[in-house]
């Protein structure tokens, strides 16, 4: 309905500082141009008012800001350790509180699949050790005043049956679950609800401490490499987006955004940031979610390697009901191709440094003695003495060594690639460097997996509300800033699959050293 006045008749605004009064002389015009408004001060410039009494006004307006500010979700902070180098750790961990005392427990972060999940104190086949020089800790529901059983009649239980991990005992109503991750690893227990303690940061980097009733999984089985002591800890935080992940149960509660974001330190010691909001930073660039799948699918187009495309079909990268497409994951240590792209990328790199190393071939990996210099010393010409030297090479940020490679994507998105994230670095051999690619080679299913190799040394954000994955270069030992806005049975994956050992390369790579040794002094021998 619209609202016309009568000009000439002025409409009197008073403000105060509790309300705002509008007297209106209502009338029509025929006009349709509504008049001017005047204003008058709540306190005359010429009237001295108490500050007592500009604090009682005030008052009545701080509840209101303290209301509207309540219902912003805030960020919430975890510590992050470990670091991708198979050889060290090969995953990145944090560490959080549950139950009433809070207990602390360490949890592998895994954006691929979905359930938080601990080992319970009844659980068999659970380490109780760990290499990682971190203590195992085992969570008791009867320990903790805050602890619930999920019944199978809760409707939280409901979103766990959906997925297909989830069942429900009709002999104890007890909500169940059985998990299988892509190593073949796997773990079975039974749903609890209890509080998750979070270090929460609001403003300008204030912390305080708040908690929530989540529900998360309770272990009472665990098989394969969950069951092995060098890498333990108590349980998996899932990532994923479906209705049981922390994210989701924290966001439907107005505890925190419907994002999350983390910074994993690649080199040294490792470590890291995760928080549960968007980092912000200038350069990020960013691609659609594929909507309507179990993990973070996003579309990639093409693979370029120091600026050239690769011949590979399109659809080779492609999420259907035959293709499981490409996937965020940083469960994943290593990061996997689909095999049609994977032999294009190989050679590609390989051409490309094919005249400064020596191409080495070990457990179907592709690698790279570092060697491209030889000398002859001799001071008698019938009796040479050959000393073989490699170059060194610790810096991989060398342009000249090896390729930038880019991953393209939707959206106009491309992820660069230096050298040190598709390169792993093995023990050397007589002095010499030697390198693997780290990308592995998927058989069958379509599928390719970008893990923690991948994703170290980036801000990846995980923008739920706008559907949508980004990520920009970073150096994570640094601070960030991070917005608590949002813009809007299955396989799952973790640490699938690693690079031979090193043992059996040192052996081909002596071979191979034998073998060029013995070529050269052949050469010698016939011309000299």
């Amino acid at each position: 309905m619209r609202a016309y006045f009568l000009a000439g008749n002025p409409v009197k605004l008073i403000l105060t500082g509790t309300a705002v009064a509008i007297l209106l002389q209502a009338a029509f015009v025929l006009s349709g141009f509504p008049t001017t408004l005047t204003l008058e001060r709540a306190f005359p410039t010429d009237n001295l008012v108490e500050l007592n009494e500009l604090r009682v006004r005030d008052s009545f307006r701080h509840p209101r800001i303290l209301q509207q500010q309540s219902s912003v979700a805030s960020v919430a902070n975890f510590p992050v350790q470990g670091t991708y180098d198979p050889y060290r750790v090969g995953l990145y961990y944090t560490k959080l509180h549950l139950g009433s005392p809070p207990k602390q427990y360490y949890v592998q972060i895994d954006t691929g699949s979905d359930v938080l999940w601990v080992s319970c104190s009844s659980c068999n086949g659970c380490p109780k050790s760990s290499g990682l020089q971190i203590p195992i800790q085992f969570y008791d529901p009867s320990a903790s005043s805050t602890a619930s059983l999920i019944s199978c009649s809760d409707q939280r239980c409901l979103l766990g049956t959906q997925s297909s991990d989830s069942s429900c005992s009709s002999s104890n109503n007890q909500c169940s679950y059985t998990f299988q991750y892509g190593d073949g690893s796997g773990t079975s227990g039974y749903y609890v609800s209890d509080l998750i303690n979070l270090e929460t940061i609001v403003g300008n980097s204030v912390t305080s401490n708040a908690s929530a009733s989540i529900v998360f999984g309770c272990s009472t089985s665990q098989t394969g490499d969950l069951t092995k002591s060098d890498r333990a800890v108590d349980g998996i935080f899932g990532f994923g987006q479906q209705g049981l992940s922390v994210i989701a149960q924290l966001s439907s509660q107005g505890i925190s955004p419907n994002a999350f974001s983390h910074c994993l330190v690649g080199n040294g010691a490792g470590g890291g940031i995760l928080v549960l909001g968007q980092i912000i930073e200038p350069n990020m660039v960013y691609t659609p979610l594929i909507a309507s799948q179990p993990h973070y699918n996003i579309n990639l187009l093409s693979i370029s390697v120091n600026g050239q495309t690769l011949s590979i079909d399109p659809s080779m990268f492609a999420t259907s009901s035959s293709r499981g497409g490409t996937i965020i994951d940083s469960g994943t240590t290593l990061a996997y191709l689909t095999e049609e792209a994977y032999d294009p990328f190989v050679d590609a790199i390989t051409q490309s440094v094919s005249q400064s190393v020596q191409p080495l071939v070990s457990k179907g990996s592709q690698c790279y003695i570092v060697a491209s210099r030889f000398f002859f010393i001799s001071q008698n010409y019938q009796n040479p003495i050959l000393i073989f030297y490699f170059n060194n090479i610790n810096n991989l940020s060398s342009p000249e060594i090896f390729p930038t490679v880019s991953l393209n994507f939707a959206g106009s998105a491309s992820m660069i690639l230096r050298p040190q994230d598709y390169l792993l670095q093995q023990n050397s051999v007589a002095g010499a460097s030697v390198w693997c690619i780290g990308f592995q080679k998927t058989r069958g299913q379509g599928i390719t997996i970008l893990g923690d190799l991948v994703l170290k040394d980036k801000i990846i954000v995980y923008d739920l509300g706008g559907q949508r994955i980004g990520w920009a270069n970073y150096d994570c030992s640094m601070s960030v800033n991070v917005s608590t806005m949002s813009s809007g049975g299955r396989s799952e994956y973790v640490n699938a699959g690693q690079i031979g050992g090193s043992n059996s390369l040192q052996d081909e790579c002596k071979k191979m050293i034998l073998m060029m040794i013995v070529f050269q002094l052949f050469v010698l021998f016939v011309f000299s």
